[in-house]
């Protein structure tokens, strides 16, 4: 296991940036090491984890800095069962359930989609795409569910992971948000950054929407270009709407950010659902119980459809939502056409 550091900062270290401060007191690890354990939640003050690598040193604060124990250079193959819908020499297309993380990473080193494709695959997989994340191309939070392309080829993997940069492909998202969007349809076009004092979440930065219009969101870094299409496909009880997302950029938690930032955020999101919705008090105890107990992020990436990278021959696959989804669906009576 790493060192861990505790340090108590004196009368003379108040006031300095606290990467700095940190990176100076324990000697062996560089500003930038010290600012990354930081925005990772492995350094607390006073027990309290730090958010911010330029937050001012409190005298008589007593900092933690706890660095994660290495992850492995490879992941090793773990079988597990996964629900395939296609499979050829160069690709996999699978249907990633909610609660999978994708690729081993601080907090979940195994137990992943690589450690099962590895075990899947096999040797014909590894490196594909670089050691760590063998065969991915692009990728789902771990608490959504969906259609998934793995790449069993370099070239394959090229191929594919061009398309995804120039959205040469066609992806759609079913999404279950609170309330109901006023216009019905359209275009959100905002820059996504990370959240500048709590790094696990992402923020919109600036805004251009048609039809919505929305000030930035406080405390955002600067970010990128992210444009996410929507189309109402049913309004339920005037409280939830289903809705038909499909994404022209990929950014992180994109969908998520964005329908929170106009007013819409998914029901369940542990992270951009901050408060109670005002829009369930319209709905039945037992119907807004349910909802609101739902356990993760109501978002589905029920289809996706790509020229072949090697054969050209055009694929397309759809995906049913799972079952806690479509429990809820079947709850509000609210239907996929």
């Amino acid at each position: 296991m790493p060192e861990t550091h505790e340090i108590t900062a004196t009368e003379a270290d108040h006031g300095q940036r606290v990467d700095r401060f940190l990176a100076e007191r324990i000697g062996n690890l560089s500003r930038s090491r010290v600012k990354a354990l930081i925005e990772s939640g492995h350094v607390t003050r006073d027990g309290e984890a730090l958010a911010e690598p330029a937050q001012a040193v409190r005298t008589g604060s007593l900092y933690r800095v706890a660095p994660p124990p290495p992850a492995p250079a490879r992941p090793e193959a773990q079988a597990m069962d996964l629900d395939i819908l296609y499979e050829d020499p160069y690709l996999i297309i699978l249907d990633k359930p909610a609660g999978l993380v994708v690729h081993p990473a601080p907090g979940n080193l195994d137990g992943t989609l690589v450690n099962a494709l590895l075990a899947h695959a096999g040797e014909e997989l590894e490196g594909i795409g670089g050691e760590k994340r063998p065969g991915i191309v692009h990728r789902l939070d771990k608490d959504t569910s969906g259609i998934m392309v793995v790449a069993k080829t370099e070239q394959a993997h090229r191929v594919l992971s061009d398309a995804f940069v120039a959205r040469d492909l066609d992806r759609e998202y079913l999404a279950l948000a609170w309330g109901v969007p006023n216009p019905p349809e359209g275009e959100i076009e905002a820059a996504i950054g990370r959240h500048t004092t709590d790094r696990k979440r992402m923020a919109v930065v600036e805004q251009r929407s048609r039809g919505v219009q929305r000030g930035a969101m406080a405390g955002a870094s600067a970010g990128k270009r992210a444009i996410t299409r929507f189309t109402t496909i049913q309004a339920c009880h005037g409280a939830v709407t289903l809705i038909r997302c499909k994404l022209m950029t990929g950014r992180t938690h994109q969908i998520r950010v964005h329908l929170a930032h106009i007013g819409h955020p998914l029901v369940g999101d542990p992270v951009y659902l901050r408060r109670i919705p005002a829009a369930s008090k319209a709905l039945e105890p037992a119907l807004r119980e349910a909802l609101l107990a739902f356990p993760r992020q109501a978002l589905h990436a029920a289809s996706l459809g790509f020229k072949h990278p090697i054969t050209g021959k055009n694929l397309s696959f759809r995906s049913n939502p799972p079952e806690d989804f479509a429990r809820l669906l079947g709850l509000l009576e609210c239907n996929i056409p």
